[in-house]
């Protein structure tokens, strides 16, 4: 007899995987084949032949699959199940240590991984919250916060928070002020809430009640820290302030941008990156516009300052005094 391969109950084997093709070819193989691949056997793939024992027959392919996949769904659920009872025993445990010496305001910094696990942190925290919640979005391209069901989830918890007597503060760049979504978002919100925009901001954060701040740990958002250290959320904090009272109003009182000399606040922003030597297609991605918008936006300012070369254009910004009279 031929020994057995080693391996899990619920693995298929090289040779197991060649033996079923076999009997899905032949439409049956003799048992003794099987013997060293008892997977087959174990994952239903093969029976017996009702008319000869001695021979198995196989199952079709979908209907294994499917079975498979339903006993996986059952395992998935049940490692839920289990981090739910976990859940329930040591939170009790945790508000114990939290209230034990020298466990007050222990500071912590946490990776939280996967968009479904940082929407979840952040649910949790602004539950908890009736006070301030700060917020920085920049432009995102990432589909899953610009699917539709992100924004409702993110429309129903920022309304929570106001209901709750809460206060909101966002800052978006210029390139949204006649987004879709956000003037939807504002004609829709309910409460003390309110809205400013600027040509740069900083990456995407969330600090709620100065307790707790939520921003990316990697480029594409899949990643972020939740700081709960005291000196860092401060910090944090500071940040938006400050950025804050640089900012134009968005909502609930929209402010007009000023003009200088018929160059607007967005040529002087460009300008400004311009000087500093970046391209084109840096300048579309720091102020949130695609490339070909800043390139007419580019082209406006080089015909009001009566350049004719990219650095002409750079020598007439800096004569122009317009980036040091910047509003």
């Amino acid at each position: 007899m031929t020994e057995a391969h080693t391996h899990g109950v619920e693995e298929l084997c090289a040779e197991g995987l060649s033996l079923y093709a076999r009997a899905l070819r032949e439409g049956q193989v003799p048992a003794e084949d099987a013997e060293s691949t008892p997977c087959l056997v174990d994952l239903g793939l093969v029976h017996p032949d009702v008319e000869d024992p001695r021979r198995l027959r196989p199952v079709a392919p979908g209907s294994v699959l499917h079975r498979l996949l339903r006993r996986s769904a059952e395992r998935v659920a049940e490692e839920r199940r289990f981090e739910d009872r976990l859940e329930s025993v040591f939170e009790p445990l945790m508000r114990i240590a939290g209230h034990g010496p020298g466990t007050e305001h222990v500071p912590t910094v946490e990776v939280l991984s996967g968009l479904d696990r940082i929407g979840s942190a952040i649910t949790q925290a602004m539950a908890a919250s009736s006070g301030e919640v700060l917020a920085i979005q920049p432009h995102i391209t990432h589909t899953a916060y610009t699917a539709p069901e992100f924004h409702a989830e993110a429309l129903a918890r920022d309304q929570a928070l106001l209901d709750r007597g809460g206060r909101l503060r966002t800052l978006y760049q210029h390139t949204l002020r006649h987004a879709p979504s956000v003037v939807a978002r504002y004609e829709r919100l309910r409460g003390n809430v309110a809205a400013r925009t600027l040509d740069e901001i900083p990456n995407r954060l969330i600090v709620i009640d100065r307790a707790v701040a939520f921003l990316p740990a990697n480029e594409d958002r899949t990643l972020a820290l939740e700081v709960r250290h005291p000196s860092l959320v401060a910090f944090c904090a500071t940040v938006f302030d400050r950025f804050w009272h640089l900012a134009t109003p968005l909502y609930p009182e929209a402010g007009q941008q000023p003009s200088l000399n018929g160059i607007t606040a967005r040529q002087r922003a460009i300008a400004a990156l311009l000087t500093e030597g970046h391209t084109d297609a840096v300048i579309a991605d720091r102020l949130g516009m695609n490339i070909r918008t800043a390139r007419v936006h580019i082209a406006k300012l080089a015909a009001t300052l009566g350049s004719e070369s990219r650095a002409q254009l750079g020598y007439l910004i800096g004569q122009s005094g317009i980036l040091g009279r910047r509003e």
